[in-house]
């Protein structure tokens, strides 16, 4: 699962690092003007929350910083996802999830292992938009697995063959 998690990551670091000038940040229409930096920001933020929240075993995503610098400076973004890739292996244990739900707070019982998935999951849907984004504004390449999650590389695999 970690492994998973991580090479998304590493690929998704490896697809900003080519991304054109601006790019980053440039509003996009068919993204509801979206920029890649809001996606990118979006995806770190949650894993930045399962991250802190895992200490006290306790996470809102609701209550995410929203940091502008994320989506703003490429650079810094990068910076962020370094630091998930190192401290995201953590042991499995009992976590709780806050949700802000009709104006009530809503807890649910889960765990660190399930938490990294959901982050994983989410993480893939957000790619396929950002690729949808960098297809819109440039001919750069992107790798046909970004955006894709594993059970679907594997299937498409098994019927290749």
């Amino acid at each position: 699962m970690f492994k998973s998690c991580l090479d998304t990551l590493k690929q998704f670091n490896e697809v900003l690092s080519k991304l054109p000038k601006d790019c980053y940040t440039q509003s996009c229409e068919i993204l509801s003007n979206a920029t890649i930096g809001q996606h990118t920001r979006h995806i770190i933020e949650l894993y930045l929350c399962l991250i802190k929240g895992y200490d006290i075993s306790d996470v809102c995503y609701d209550r995410r910083k929203r940091d502008p610098n994320i989506e703003k400076d490429l650079i810094f973004a990068q910076e962020q996802l370094a630091y998930i890739q190192k401290y995201l292996e953590k042991p499995n244990k009992h976590i709780t999830v806050r949700y802000e739900l009709g104006g009530e707070e809503t807890r649910l019982d889960s765990n660190y292992f399930r938490e990294v998935m959901y982050n994983l999951e989410h993480t893939i849907h957000h790619q396929a938009l950002i690729k949808v984004g960098i297809k819109h504004f440039s001919d750069q390449e992107v790798p046909e697995s970004f955006g894709v999650a594993p059970s679907t590389i594997q299937y498409r695999k098994a019927c290749a063959q």
